[in-house]
């Protein structure tokens, strides 16, 4: 999803749990093709972190899926994220979910993204009101 810019590697330095380091999480390191540079992922942007948290959700729906015999994860929400990213990032990001959906899976989009409406074909939009919400199609 970044070009081939970031590399996700496991840094047996920083695992799940380890409260000794801060963050500890899921022990990332993120290694940077165009600076050469390993980086951790805090310092990422939120547009990287964004694109960066999706490729690895895409990739680990994958891999559920080898797992468990080929059984198909036919769905993906995306909840917000969408207004870190730039227009081209946001293109991009875009065509990768359209081809998700051209290959059988549903991908949900939640977002206040107006560029969202020209490019989303089936919308679902959500309005709070004092006695309830209220859904238009």
């Amino acid at each position: 999803m970044s070009g081939g810019r970031y590399l996700l590697e496991h840094n047996r330095d920083r695992s799940a749990g380890d409260r000794s380091r801060s963050g500890g999480g899921l022990g990332l390191h993120i290694l940077d093709s165009w600076t050469g540079v390993g980086r951790d992922p805090a310092t990422l942007s939120g547009g990287e972190s964004f694109i960066t948290s999706l490729a690895l959700a895409l990739g680990l729906a994958d891999v559920v899926s080898a797992e468990a015999g080929g059984v198909d994860i036919g769905t993906l929400f995306v909840d917000e994220g969408f207004g870190t990213l730039d227009e081209d990032t946001l293109d991009g990001v875009l065509d990768i979910l359209d081809g998700l959906r051209d290959g059988g899976r549903a991908v949900g989009i939640v977002s206040h993204v107006a560029e969202l409406r020209t490019r989303v074909p089936a919308q679902l939009h959500i309005r709070k009101e004092r006695r309830g919400s209220t859904v238009r199609q």
